[in-house]
Formats: C-alpha cells, structure tokens, sequence
C-alpha cells in the first residue's frame, strides 16, 4: 500500500501541530499558495474546455453545475438539523463535501490509466466547474437567513471572494488562450503543482489539529457524516454519469469527483 505524498505532509502537519513543534507557515505565504492553486485548477479545466466544442459541453457541464449546487444543498440540513451545527460551520462543512478534491480526482485518473480504462478527456473540465458552484451556496446557507444580510451585497460578496473570482477567472483565461497559448506559463503554473500542494496540505495539517479538542464535541456525529455523505456523493455522481452517457471511466470520475471533499478552494 503506497501513500500520495501530499497526504504524508497533511499527516505531517497534524503531527508537528500536536507535538507543539514552532513549525508555522507565515499567513502571507499560505496566501500565496492557495492563490497559485486556485489558478492553476482554474487554468487546466479551461484549456481542456478549449479543447472541445462549446456546443457540445453545454449540457454537461450544466449538469455537473447541478450535480455539485445540490450536494451540500442535501448536506446542509443533516449537519445543522441533525447534527446541531451552527448556520456557519454547517456552510462550511457542506460547502466542503459539495465542492471537490484535485488530489482525489488525479489519484482516480492513475488509478483508471494502471487498469488501462479510458476516460473522456474533457473529465478535468468537471473537475474545475464543480469547485465553485458548492462554495457559492455554503456562503449563502451559512449567511443568507441573517436578518442584516442584503442579497445584492451578499451575492457580490460570493462571486467576488478569492476562491470563486480565482476559480472562474482561470477557467476563463485558459479557455480564451487555449493549450498553445498557456504553454509558456505551464513550467510555473502546472509543473511545481504537486509540490505547492504540498506545502499547502501542510499547513492545513497545522489547522487541523489546532481544532482536534472539537471533535470531543461533534465526534461520533462528524465521523458518521463523513463515511455516508461520499457514499451518497458518489452514488450521485454515477446515476449523472450514466444519464450523460459516460464511459465506464468517466463515469467513474464523475462518481470520484461528486465523493470528495475540497481541501483547496474551500478552506481559502
């Protein structure tokens, strides 16, 4: 059994973080690095955008825009309702598991080349399209219902928050440049990304276990949640993937997408 290393530097950071290590990454350089992968997922969904007819990606990518809005849109109530969250962690939470995980999806996509399964290559695109739409609704379930909270100002807010502005606005600039035209920026912004990541997973290792005293509280009920709601992630995303009709491997990156959680866009 082998591990993906950026899986061994968030194990690290939880670790350094309980052993009180002063091991700390400054804020202006966690920054940085959740900026650089925001626009790196952003980039690689829209130069494979790019490389198929927009006619033809229409409906999909609808569809996996709605795949991913109604993920933490069933999320939600379970973790406020039944877990007895406040609005704002149940946002979040939800905002997580409706969102995706680049890591997850890149493992499933070695995992479907070792058995040699082909996939469709505009699958990545699923990937990018997917982050924003549940970071969009966590805000608005976590904030929406404050009596203070004016819709306009709110839906500014959302759009124009990092996360989601990032996302969008890569997406948009690989599709514009295309493959040919994002080559040149591709030794900085696809090569190091593994490496970024890394440092990233590192630090949120940190943050993690600087929260473990909370799960004195919401343990059992967390530990639940987060072995059915990817099971429910995944039986969604391949009920989608066979309404699409996906291959065999990308309906499975369908189902590997709508099960993962954010560790990237999310928490930035």
């Amino acid at each position: 059994m082998t591990f993906d290393p950026v899986v061994l530097f968030f194990l690290l950071g939880i670790l350094a973080g309980v052993a009180r290590s002063d091991l700390k990454i400054p804020a202006s350089i966690y920054e940085a690095l959740s900026i650089y992968l925001l626009l790196a997922i952003g980039l690689k969904g829209g130069v494979e955008l790019a490389k198929h007819p927009l006619g033809s990606m229409v409906l999909p990518s609808l569809a996996v825009i709605g795949l991913g809005t109604a993920l933490p849109l069933l999320a939600f109530p379970i973790l406020h309702k039944v877990g007895r969250l406040s609005r704002a962690d149940a946002g979040s939470i939800a905002a997580h598991y409706g969102s995706v995980s680049v890591v997850t999806f890149a493992l499933g996509v070695s995992y479907l080349s070792r058995l040699n399964v082909p996939h469709e290559g505009y699958a990545t695109v699923f990937l990018a399209l997917m982050e924003a739409p549940a970071i969009v609704v966590g805000v608005f379930l976590a904030r929406g219902a404050e009596g203070s909270a004016r819709w306009a100002e709110l839906l500014r807010e959302v759009v124009l928050g990092k996360s989601v502005f990032l996302l969008l606005s890569g997406l948009l600039v690989g599709w514009i440049a295309g493959s040919d035209g994002i080559k040149p920026m591709a030794p900085f912004f696809f090569d190091p990304f593994k490496g970024v990541l890394a440092l990233f997973l590192l630090e949120m290792g940190l943050v993690t276990s600087a929260r473990l005293g909370d799960l004195k509280r919401v343990g059992p009920f967390l530990l639940g949640f987060a072995i059915t709601m990817p099971l429910v992630g995944a039986a969604a995303g391949t009920g989608l993937g066979m309404l699409l009709g996906l291959s065999l491997g990308g309906t499975t990156l369908l189902a590997i997408l709508a099960a993962s959680a954010s560790y990237i866009a999310a928490p930035a």
